[in-house]
């Protein structure tokens, strides 16, 4: 029960933050932003009616209830998605899957947005209070943002301890001065009837409407991230706190800002969230306005982390460093280069848009884009893995696609006000993850035509060579396959150094690496070791394949080690003194490629360049000596 209150903390401080700051610039953003809304009761009953049910339907209903309970062995997001239902075969699975992968795009730029709003709109209730901390909002963001991505390499657990106590203050402060304006004026209770927000909806323009809804959207952005943190905290955990207090608050603090404009009171410098708050709080509750909206942050980029290592997993991106923050909680990550990709990317938001409301055009899109994609994939999860009937799962996720479909298209509208930032992230990322997935295609093609040598002539050479022709050593020679018979061809490597030293190690160990793109954490049969050839003189061929879950650090080297300690390889060698032998590629291309092929294949090269080795990745090279060898490979024309 501890374990289950203290995870329930941390997903508090790390999953919903987002949302639980979405109160300080959403309905401000339909009265003074954009939308620009007259102050009238038919639209505050209308407008807060359709925030009260968006944020009920969408999130409470279908990602609490439904959308968690999509995971693949513990993990969440648009790649769990992925996952799943690339184990199944339909129709339109090729569209579905792009898709997904499209909408991981979408999260990245999601990543980038939510800091730079989150923070702005925060410190911008300093001039609230006076003018003269307007000229020093975009320098305290962006120290508060640089500190908060130095920081993340402490790990989410360490985040969510130091961070769940500060959202739980928070979300109890909102609530309670969005009580105090309720209780001046109870007749904001009629927004949940949604005959107001058909009403609204009914009596205004289409593009009116459009652009009220666009805003509306802000006060869902975050509900996607408590799907992508799955991983980090589990569900239990994450329900808990949504029912026991962030929903609760996050309903208290909207009708209390309905409340409040029902009253007709001033609003200071056109910000409601703030007009809210006794002055005499206004100070402190900037403080930990600031602080909630840095843990708003954290939310996508804890979900960032954690789809970059599946999209590794899946082949849809180069290797990459990752770093495990917590022994007891795999899916806690950190890593370097993604954390830095979106700290650059903001503050160069931060500066380029200068205000939350500038921001807010920029926002929503990617959000919009995600959950209709994550609607979508749910359809086919009830069907392919629930057993759910055409009927029972159309009579569900059709209404909620449509009522998404209205969003993305309310949405759309602010492309050219900054909604351009998230879709051209997408884009690029779709492009490049294709691109990926085609090159590596192409390069296991290659692979097989290089290849001459079976593991059965090997196995006539290590059957008649002599001592004196046999390097007294144990070498690992990685290949991409786990071989099982004789008839299949050895590693290139182990080819590669027959033919250039007309030798043998005494004892052969080809190696491969299987990440299982099913099951995010493996809990046994780690290793499987087929024995080829064994004799005292001559020494032994081993086929050993190394396992792991999609979400685990893959250091081979323990299993070697394991290997050795529970003697499943009978070696005269010490593990300390085993060579591993590996090759990196060296692409080469034909002039007469088309000129699509060229710039792909150029994409794909630097790709391969820039991206952490086989033999990094999987841990090697660590405690054994390490030998690579150089393989050219030429990407053909045809392809």
């Amino acid at each position: 029960m501890g374990k289950l209150l203290q995870l329930s903390l941390g997903a508090l401080g790390v999953v919903y933050g987002d949302i639980g700051t979405s109160p300080l610039y959403a309905i401000n953003e339909i009265f003074f932003g954009h939308a620009e809304l007259t102050r009238n009761l038919t639209n505050i009953f209308g407008t807060i009616s359709l925030v009260v049910w968006a944020l009920t339907i969408i999130v409470a209903f279908k990602y609490v209830i439904f959308v968690l309970q999509a995971d693949n062995d513990g993990e969440g997001g648009v790649f769990a998605l992925y996952g799943l239902l690339s184990k199944k075969h339909f129709a339109s699975k090729v569209v579905i899957t792009t898709l997904l992968i499209f909408a991981a795009g979408l999260l990245y730029g999601d990543g980038i947005i939510t800091p730079a709003i989150s923070v702005i709109s925060a410190v911008e209730g300093l001039k609230v209070a006076t003018v003269a901390f307007e000229p020093f909002i975009v320098p305290i963001t962006l120290i508060i943002l640089t500190g908060l991505f130095v920081i993340q390499s402490k790990g989410t657990k360490k985040i969510g301890t130091v961070f769940g106590p500060i959202i739980v203050v928070w979300f109890l402060l909102i609530g309670f001065f969005g009580f105090l304006q309720i209780v001046k004026n109870p007749g904001i209770f009629q927004v949940f009837n949604p005959i107001h927000a058909l009403n609204f909806l009914m009596s205004h323009s289409l593009k009116e409407n459009f652009l009220v809804l666009g805003s509306v959207m802000l006060v869902m952005t975050g509900g996607e991230a408590m799907y992508a943190d799955l991983g980090h905290f589990g569900i239990k955990p994450i329900r808990i706190s949504w029912y026991f207090l962030v929903y609760p608050m996050l309903l208290l603090n909207y009708l209390g800002q309905g409340a409040y404009l029902m009253s007709g009171e001033k609003i200071i410098f056109g910000n409601i969230f703030y007009s809210l708050v006794p002055t005499v709080f206004l100070y402190p509750m900037v403080v930990i306005a600031t602080l909630a909206t840095i843990i708003a942050s954290q939310a996508l980029i804890s979900g960032a982390f954690s789809m970059t290592t599946q999209a590794v997993a899946f082949n849809l991106f180069p290797y990459i460093k990752v770093s495990h923050t917590n022994e007891e909680h795999h899916g806690q990550i950190y890593i370097s280069v993604v954390n830095w990709a979106l700290y650059i990317g903001t503050v160069i938001l931060v500066l380029v848009f200068r205000t939350s409301t500038n921001l807010a055009g920029a926002y929503g899109l990617a959000v919009s884009g995600v959950m209709l994609m994550t609607t979508v994939g749910m359809y086919f999860i009830t069907r392919l893995f629930w057993n759910w009937s055409k009927f029972k799962a159309g009579i569900l996720f059709i209404p909620l696609a449509l009522f998404e479909l209205l969003f993305l298209i309310a949405n759309s509208l602010k492309i050219f006000q900054g909604g351009y930032v998230p879709l051209s992230i997408a884009i690029f990322l779709l492009v490049m993850m294709l691109i990926w997935q085609w090159g590596t295609r192409i390069k296991d093609g290659l692979y097989k035509n290089i290849r001459n040598m079976k593991l059965a002539d090997l196995l006539k050479i290590k059957e008649t060579i002599t001592q004196n022709d046999t390097i007294a050593r144990s070498s690992i020679f990685l290949t991409p396959r786990f071989i099982k018979n004789k008839n299949e061809d050895v590693p290139i490597i182990l080819e590669v150094f027959y033919n250039r030293y007309k030798e043998l190690p005494k004892n052969i160990i080809m190696l491969s690496v299987f990440i299982d793109r099913d099951n995010p954490h493996l809990h046994e049969a780690r290793y499987e070791v087929i024995n080829f050839f064994e004799d005292k003189k001559r020494g032994s061929v081993y086929s050993v394949q190394a396992r792991f879950g999609f979400m685990e650090e893959p250091n081979v080297e323990l299993i070697l080690e394991d290997l050795a300690d529970h003697h499943k390889m009978n070696l005269d060698i010490e593990p300390s003194h085993w060579l591993i032998h590996t090759f990196h590629k060296r692409i080469l291309f034909e002039e007469k490629a088309s000129l699509l092929s060229k710039i792909k294949l150029y994409i794909y090269k630097f790709l391969d360049h820039n991206s952490i080795k086989a033999d990094e990745y999987f841990g090697l090279g660590i405690k054994n000596e390490l030998t690579v060898e150089v393989v050219p490979m030429k990407f053909e024309s045809k392809f």
